[in-house]
């Protein structure tokens, strides 16, 4: 009792509660993923609009770092705007410094060295979210995740949110390397189908990508994602016998 009422503090059998709630709100955040293609690094995200008063466009869940650098993520989104505003910072810095563009890792390590420091000093609480940040290495495109807790893992594919258990199930049995972008994004789409079933729109989904060929960040057009969304089939549920 009271183990979770400090960040410092370690429980008798080795946690930091306040870091696995942390975790927790990220499982209950809208959706995010991120992939690796065969011509570059594409993000789609779930935009989770429950108003219809709202303006879809003005909830932004996927953003630029710069030309060749993006980011999405999922959980407490006010959090992720620091973290976001912090990177894009650390990217302009290191252009006017080595005229240069920024490493993805220098970017993942600066985002998850301050998650790190978060869990371990008193009177701050973790970041409640995680990153995917992706971009364009010379001409290797490559994707990172960071936790809560600091810690980063490059990937393949990943997805984090309140779907991921099934949209990870379905990248699993039908992600390849050799996807082009938009055939990743059909992936993703009926993935989220899936998952949301009739809640799932066009209003809802936010998707970028960067191409290996032009190192330019730009997000998807409406009218492609349902020409994409109206070709999308959905997946087959298989029957427990």
């Amino acid at each position: 009792m009271g183990y979770d009422r400090a960040i410092t503090m370690f429980s008798p059998d080795g946690r930091l509660l306040q870091v696995e709630y942390a975790k927790k709100t990220v499982r209950q955040g809208s959706t995010a993923i991120g992939m690796v293609c065969a011509d570059g690094i594409l993000f789609v995200a779930d935009k989770r609009i429950v108003d219809s008063l709202i303006v879809p466009e003005s909830v932004e869940k996927i953003w630029q770092i710069d030309d060749h650098l993006g980011a999405t993520a999922s959980g407490i989104l006010s959090d992720a705007r620091i973290l976001i505003e912090r990177a894009q910072l650390k990217a302009q810095q290191n252009k006017v410094t080595y005229d240069s563009p920024i490493d993805v890792i220098s970017v993942v390590k600066d985002i998850a060295n301050l998650k790190q420091i978060c869990t371990q000093s008193g009177g701050l609480r973790p970041f409640g979210v995680s990153v995917l940040v992706g971009g364009i290495d010379d001409d290797t495109p490559r994707l990172f995740e960071t936790d809560p807790t600091g810690i980063y893992f490059e990937y393949r594919a990943s997805v984090i949110g309140e779907q991921e258990v099934e949209i990870e199930e379905v990248l699993h049995k039908e992600y390849k390397p050799e996807l082009t972008i938009e055939e990743g994004l059909q992936l993703c789409l009926k993935a989220l189908q899936n998952a949301l079933g009739e809640n799932f729109s066009a209003e809802r989904i936010d998707a970028a990508y960067i191409k290996t060929s032009e190192k330019k960040f730009k997000k998807f057009a409406k009218d492609t994602l349902l020409r994409l969304i109206g070709d999308t089939k959905p997946i087959k549920k298989i029957k427990k016998k």
